[in-house]
């Protein structure tokens, strides 16, 4: 298991990102989605925590076939989601990764959010990280996939006409007020001999991408949502996530095989060649037999991971 934190700062208060992170989630997974591939919202309703109290518990499968790396789909079904199971008690969030047909992959991911330039060494209050397992993204100038830059979101360029920040420049992290940071701590696994390290690196490359490519957009978004009550951020979510769904659930391209049923995530063929490679799977039923794929929508949400 390779344990990390990351520590993401923004112009923000805490009181502020509690708006935008809601608005930017909601808005990015639209925007990622489309061609049966994308984010589909399971589940979103009201949660209470005996320690941390109300919140929200999300559940979401992220169909993402096409964006695995050349090793991983040799031995990755064509059809097939990641299930992300979300709980929001902010300013504490704590965000669970699982794939049904492989019980030994894992991602967890617990956040603190905190009106700091990310100087508190024990944020989660019970052992401090370890300083090699610490990296600080900076949103301004750490660089991010090419597919994923926009100048609008260049917050070397960015101005905020409603809260008059911006642009941001070196050293930013230094001498900004407000400023907030996002403190993650992010455990993977992948324990299948031969595959283990591979993937959980690939894991942690792509967790960073996402990472700064999600909080640049809630801070060059924040005239976007700025203002708005957390009533009215919920509305917009719950308007969203059916745009998303629909987007998800209409494929552009060729008509696919139907999606499998949850934790039914793979045909026998699939099955023998992982058994093979010594990778334990769920139970797979006759592929004669119809599957059942059943949506429920519901009227509220949170993280992602981000």
């Amino acid at each position: 298991m390779l344990m990390k934190e990351y520590r993401i700062c923004m112009p923000l208060t805490v009181e502020e990102y509690q708006i935008g992170q809601l608005y930017m989630i909601s808005k990015h997974s639209c925007e990622q989605s489309g061609g049966g591939e994308g984010v589909e919202v399971v589940k979103n309703e009201p949660e209470i925590h005996p320690q941390h109290g109300h919140g929200q518990m999300t559940e979401k499968r992220i169909y993402l076939s096409s964006k695995l790396p050349g090793w991983a789909k040799a031995f990755v079904p064509r059809f097939f989601y990641v299930t992300e199971k979300a709980w929001n008690f902010y300013p504490y969030t704590i965000t669970e990764y699982s794939v049904s047909f492989l019980p030994k992959f894992s991602i967890r991911i617990e956040t603190r959010f905190e009106n700091n330039k990310g100087d508190n060494d024990n944020v989660f209050g019970d052992k401090p990280t370890p300083a090699e397992n610490v990296a600080f993204l900076d949103i301004l100038s750490d660089p991010i996939p090419d597919k994923h830059y926009k100048e609008t979101e260049d917050l070397g360029q960015w101005q905020s006409s409603k809260t008059g920040r911006g642009p941001l420049e070196k050293g930013w992290r230094d001498e900004h007020r407000p400023i907030m940071c996002s403190y993650k701590r992010i455990c993977c696994s992948f324990e299948v001999y031969g595959f283990q390290t591979k993937t959980e690196d690939f894991i942690h490359n792509n967790i960073k991408d996402i990472l700064l490519v999600g909080h640049r957009q809630a801070v060059a978004w924040i005239d976007e949502w700025h203002g708005l009550s957390l009533e009215q951020v919920r509305e917009y979510e719950r308007i969203m996530q059916e745009t998303t769904n629909s987007k998800v659930k209409c494929n552009t391209g060729p008509s696919p095989a139907p999606r499998p049923a949850f934790s039914r995530s793979i045909s026998v063929t699939d099955e023998r060649s992982l058994q093979k490679m010594g990778v334990p799977t769920a139970a797979v039923p006759d592929p004669s037999a119809p599957t059942l794929h059943t949506v429920h929508s519901s009227h509220a949400r949170l993280n992602s991971a981000e």
